[in-house]
C-alpha cells in the first residue's frame, strides 16, 4: 500500500527497472527511491534521470549509488 515516503533498493540487478515501476505510483510526491549499485544497471540510471516528474542525484563511487525525488 501506498504512500510511501523512502524507499531502498537493493535486490537482483535485473530488476531494478522493474521495482521503479511498482513503487512509483506508491511514492508520495517528495518521496525518494534510494538504489544501490546502480554502476552495474545503466537501463535505471537512464530511466531516473530521462523522466521529467523525476530528480536523480548519482554517486558513481564505488558500486554508485542513485537518489531519486519524486517531484509530483
Amino acid at each position: 500500500k501506498g504512500p510511501i515516503d523512502v524507499a531502498f533498493i537493493d535486490a537482483d540487478k535485473e530488476g531494478y527497472v522493474d521495482y521503479l515501476h511498482k513503487l512509483l505510483p506508491l511514492l508520495r510526491p517528495g518521496g525518494l527511491i534510494v538504489a544501490h549499485n546502480v554502476n552495474m544497471i545503466q537501463t535505471y540510471i537512464d530511466k531516473v534521470t530521462a523522466d521529467p516528474n523525476l530528480d536523480t542525484v548519482l554517486y558513481m563511487q564505488g558500486a554508485g549509488m542513485a537518489i531519486t525525488m519524486k517531484k509530483r
